[in-house]
């Protein structure tokens, strides 16, 4: 990327204001004069529903992995959301865990952690991290509807605002962080990129969320997690993570043919279907603030931009822009970051020609190891379209069931399955000797009976709110 006129200022442009553009935007911030953000819908100004982010309504957690890269780009912003209300809880010590192998023990000895709280609290904190800077500003009500330039470069983008007059926006750098809508594989053909492979492995999932008050004070309160089990054929699933202002997020998942609804009569029997009934006793002293909000977008979709044989540049893709997952993984906010994190790195080496396509080779490698583990679960279940697994796929999920069979009594062969889950380890590295020498041995201690419940949420369960505060 050749240096531009030291007397026309740098700009970047960021498409969509989402937590990913927002990174986007902190990535590049301290390498140009300005960063403008295009977004095409008001963003609100604290911690309020931003339209055009339906996932919101479903439960949200921040990997440990996604929470330092962000704190790399925006140092605080994880202390600015626990201050807000957020819960910072350790992995596995604060988590109630039913994996198809069996239950989690709560070690004491955490290495890792998730943040949890709404998706609007997140967006709100890191939304106020970006914009406090002077050089970054938001066009709001404004669509990217074409970008500029030819195929060897990327000059800026057209905008069409609300009342639909066009306008062009130049910039030395583009980034597309504007999601699952985006446009990016468009564009390219229409500049004569072609020859794009996009990858869309779908497992037809359908979720239903709601929130509810919380019965107890949900500070120290665990993440429970019922987790499907392809083999057996019981693919339900659903969990409850706190939030802030001591309420619970409740999301249930289940298949084409056995999905759950919006019929509010109808939540409280499903979470009773699940493969154990903790979610539906807890339920049962809580009480529901929203009515029921449902989903079936939760296909796995990725663009392989990194293999294109020409990139022009100027262009960037981010976030969802490049991949975009199931979300019963957890894995969306963290790959952002990371994403995020990655375009820093390429941009920190200087803003020179080939820029562009390092960034999008260090972005893909970022999203390497969560698309492995989502598609990796998702390609087993009898609904899923787009992949049938090998016998290679098949091998390797019998390691893994094993090694997490064997987890549900290690704590070290734990830590090493969350080191890959919180996204701060290949899964290559659970092909070590010493793990295939564990999986062979299988857990050493013995598998426990029920959920990992401390004594007080057990009289949440066992006698109610009144007793539990009481005692």
């Amino acid at each position: 990327m050749s240096e531009p006129s030291p007397l026309i200022p740098r700009r970047a442009v960021v498409i969509g204001g989402s937590i990913a553009g927002m990174l986007a935007a902190a990535a590049v911030k301290d390498h140009f004069d300005t960063v403008e953000i295009v977004e095409a819908h008001a963003l609100p100004v604290g911690p309020e529903s931003r339209a055009g982010v339906p996932q919101a309504a479903h439960f949200h957690t921040l990997l440990s992995g996604g929470a330092e890269a962000i704190d790399e780009l925006l140092p605080g912003t994880v202390d600015q959301l626990l201050a807000a209300g957020a819960n910072r809880v350790p992995v596995t010590t604060g988590m109630v865990m039913y994996s198809p192998e069996g239950w989690y023990r709560r070690w004491q000895n955490a290495t890792h952690y998730l943040i949890t709280a709404s998706r609007d609290l997140t967006d709100s904190v890191i939304r106020q991290q970006v914009l406090k800077h002077q050089q970054v500003s938001v066009r709001e009500h404004t669509r990217v509807v074409s970008l500029l330039g030819d195929r060897q470069r990327i000059t800026g983008v057209r905008l069409r605002s609300a009342d639909g007059a066009e306008t062009e926006l130049p910039a030395e750098l583009v980034v597309d962080a504007s999601g699952r809508g985006t446009r990016t594989p468009r564009w390219l053909a229409e500049l004569g990129i072609t020859g794009l492979v996009d990858e869309r492995i779908d497992s037809g999932l359908t979720y239903a969320s709601r929130i509810y008050q919380a019965p107890v004070p949900t500070k120290d309160w665990p993440v429970i997690n019922l987790q499907a089990n392809a083999r057996a054929g019981l693919l339900k699933a659903g969990g409850i993570i706190p939030i802030e202002n001591d309420r619970w997020h409740v999301s249930l998942i289940g298949p084409p043919g056995a999905e759950p609804t919006r019929n509010t009569d109808d939540f409280l029997p499903y979470a009773r279907s699940l493969r154990h009934p903790v979610v539906a006793d807890l339920l049962e002293h809580a009480e529901p603030l929203t009515e029921v909000t449902v989903t079936h977008t939760t296909a796995n979709v990725r663009y392989r931009y990194e293999l294109l044989k020409s990139w022009p540049e100027g262009l960037v893709a981010v976030g969802d822009s490049v991949a975009a997952f199931n979300p019963v993984y957890g894995q969306g906010m963290g790959v952002a970051a990371r994403g995020a994190r990655a375009l820093h790195k390429a941009v920190s080496v200087g803003l020179t020609d080939g820029l562009a396509r390092r960034a999008q080779c260090e972005v893909a490698a970022a999203v390497d190891a969560a698309w492995s583990l989502s598609v990796g679960s998702d390609i087993h279940f009898p609904s899923t379209k787009g992949k049938d697994p090998t016998a290679g796929d098949r091998l390797l999920q019998r390691y893994v069931s094993r090694l997490s069979r064997t987890a549900t009594g290690s704590h070290r062969v734990a830590t090493a399955l969350t080191d890959v889950l919180m996204l701060q380890a290949s899964p290559a590295s659970l092909l070590s000797p010493s793990l295939l020498l564990a999986a062979a041995l299988g857990p050493r201690r013995p598998q426990l009976a029920g959920p990992p419940l401390s004594p007080v949420e057990r009289l949440v369960l066992d006698r109610g709110a009144a007793s539990a505060v009481a005692e």
